[in-house]
């Protein structure tokens, strides 16, 4: 039997779907489908603050363990959040609306699980907003470290699968979306379509090197369409706390910051599989994640999450224009001062 064990940074997407059909999952779709939606809607919420004067920087707001900390810690800095949910959270709103209104299903009878490298997750699909087609939009989240539980524990030989396809019409993604799970990620793939909205050229370098690296604050000014925009990205909750207070004591010199609060980004997430110490020391793993989805990137056909079929296929028919009444609705959320625990 091949032994893909060791082979960190390997896709194993194919097999993935293949072990979720085979646990009794009727569809299998694309998160990072999602992540195309939350860039759509988090670049033109950026374009818009800076053309009328919104709140900046303007943070965001994918990862729900930085926004309970900054809800709990800094919740005068809660303007300066992007009201995008996460790329889950859009994609359960819209497989309980537009695609069950499509495909002719009872959202009633849609149950959504999210297959996550985060615990915090777990928490999010719980808070209040997250319920925009009077359904809650995600009804269960299992990390990747429980399916891996969950694949053993049928017997299922993962390394024998098949590779099968993402099922249709939410299978198709961009190169754009593969890149959220790794620190700069995000900003990277907002200000790919950020530039292109802003004055309808075609990016010639799709790569933003600055934004890239495990390094848990980069900071950079980039050329984006003729203007310079100043940015942040930042990865572990030290660095998010550092970053915080200059926004809060009005020192931040930047337009746009990423955050998340895991080290190096989702790849390392909490709900990650667990490597023993010794292996750790021996591979860098973050490099061998980063260096694949980078990889998945680059050989994608499409790069931009703006040019997703399915994504404009979904405005046309049924958002509207991003952030947009329904698009709002179904795709964004507010966010409260939350009390600190006392433990």
């Amino acid at each position: 039997m091949k032994n893909l064990e060791c082979q960190f940074g390997s896709n194993a997407q194919g097999k993935m779907v293949s072990a979720l059909k085979r646990l009794g999952f009727d569809k299998v779709f694309d998160t990072n489908t999602g992540a195309d939606f939350t860039i759509m809607e988090e670049a033109s919420e950026f374009i818009e603050r800076i053309k009328n004067g919104g709140t900046l920087p303007m943070a965001t707001s994918c990862c729900p363990a930085w926004v309970k900390f900054l809800e709990m810690n800094y919740p005068e800095i809660i303007p300066n959040l992007s009201t995008c949910k996460s790329p889950h959270q859009m994609f359960g709103a819209i497989i309980k609306s537009y695609y069950a209104e499509k495909m002719g299903i009872d959202p009633s009878k849609i149950y959504v699980v999210s297959v996550m490298p985060c615990v915090a997750k777990k928490y999010e699909r719980t808070r209040e907003g997250m319920q925009s087609t009077g359904y809650d939009d995600v009804d269960a989240v299992i990390t990747t470290r429980e399916l891996a539980r969950m694949i053993k524990s049928a017997h299922i030989e993962f390394v024998e699968l098949e590779d099968e396809e993402f099922d249709n019409p939410m299978g198709e993604a961009t190169g754009a979306g593969a890149i959220f799970g790794v620190t700069g990620g995000v900003m990277e793939a907002a200000l790919r379509t950020a530039s292109e909205l802003i004055d309808g050229k075609t990016l010639e370098k799709l790569e933003f090197e600055e934004v890239r690296g495990k390094k848990g604050i980069k900071k950079a000014t980039l050329n984006i369409a003729g203007k310079e925009v100043r940015v942040a990205v930042v990865s572990g909750l030290s660095n998010a706390r550092e970053i915080a207070e200059e926004i809060r004591d009005g020192k931040a010199d930047f337009d746009f910051v990423e955050v998340m609060a895991c080290p190096g980004g989702c790849i390392l997430g909490g709900g990650q599989p667990i490597k023993s110490s010794k292996t750790k020391m021996s591979v860098d793993i973050w490099k061998k994640r980063s260096d694949s989805i980078y990889d998945i990137d680059e050989k994608s056909t499409l790069r931009k999450s703006h040019e997703n079929p399915y994504l404009k296929m979904a405005y046309e028919e049924y958002l509207g224009k991003p952030g947009e009444h329904r698009a709002h609705e179904l795709l964004h959320t507010t966010y409260s001062k939350k009390e600190k625990y006392n433990i």
